[in-house]
């Protein structure tokens, strides 16, 4: 039985159809396949058939060839490391334990080297170990106490430290804080202590230092007191005798005696007599 020329138009039609529908996906995925986009601060290493190409994409729409080509995203924005189990000791060997924050960057123009070379576990690979080691060598180098009062000091060469282990790694150090320093109980008493003598010690110099000074005002007072007695003493003695004087003064006034070698001048005495003066001649 023959088929139908209708039917055999209409099955030819639905192959064609597929057929197209087939090359458009097809062509869809080819398409989608050689598109990529790298997010806002990444870069992307270009890879041939895994292979690191040694071209790398910035940010953006970038073309690939499908199937051959592949990329890999790598964040180059700053990166926060934190860790509060960092055990060291100082140079007068106290147990460390220390509270840490460091910040940190992939350098973005080896992000292909450092894909190549270490890999996306870079944190845990690399940059942790050197930190675990930077806290060891640079705590060694402070007292204790030294740690505590020069706490700004620790943390520049703890960066500086961490940025030279780091530098062939492809790693930029931005900052390095250390937010806190814990000690052994017996030290913490031991710094308590030492702290409370040194306020007594303050106290005890200042209160020295108070009853000095009131006991320099106080003979300074004195001796202004008594100045100012003796001057009123002076005073009241002058006019005493002035008023005694005075007082007793018969009204005659004084007689002068003249000669040729001098003169003579005689003045009543306090008792009330007579007073005389004489004239020696020679």
């Amino acid at each position: 039985m023959e088929i139908p020329t209708s039917i055999k138009g209409n099955k030819k039609k639905m192959r064609t159809l597929i057929i197209t529908a087939v090359v458009v996906v097809l062509a869809v995925i080819l398409i989608g396949s050689s598109v990529t986009v790298i997010p806002a601060g990444s870069k992307g290493v270009l890879l041939n058939m895994g292979a690191v190409s040694g071209q790398v994409l910035d940010e953006g729409v970038s073309f690939r060839i499908p199937f051959i080509q592949s990329v890999k995203i790598v964040d180059v924005r700053m990166q926060k490391y934190e860790s509060t189990d960092n055990a060291s000791a100082s140079k007068d060997l106290q147990s460390i334990n220390s509270n840490i924050a460091v910040n940190y960057r992939v350098d973005s123009s080896a992000v292909d080297d450092l894909y190549k070379n270490i890999g996306m576990n870079y944190e845990s690979t690399v940059v942790a170990p050197a930190i675990s080691e930077c806290m060891k060598a640079v705590t060694a180098q402070y007292t204790a106490e030294e740690l505590i009062t020069k706490r700004s000091e620790v943390s520049a060469n703890m960066k500086d430290f961490l940025q030279d282990k780091l530098s062939d790694k492809y790693i930029i150090v931005d900052s390095f804080n250390v937010i806190s320093f814990d000690f052994s109980e017996a030290f913490n008493k031991a710094i308590e202590e030492k702290q409370i003598a040194e306020q007594n010690a303050q106290k005890a110099k200042y209160d020295l230092e108070r009853i000095k000074t009131e006991a320099e005002q106080n003979v300074t007072e004195a001796q202004g007191e008594a100045e100012a007695m003796r001057l009123r003493n002076q005073e009241l003695t002058e006019n005493i005798l002035l008023w005694e004087y005075i007082n007793k003064w018969d009204g005659k006034m004084p007689t002068y005696y003249g000669g040729d070698s001098g003169t003579m001048i005689g003045l009543p005495p306090l008792d009330g007599t007579a007073g005389t003066s004489s004239q020696a001649q020679e």
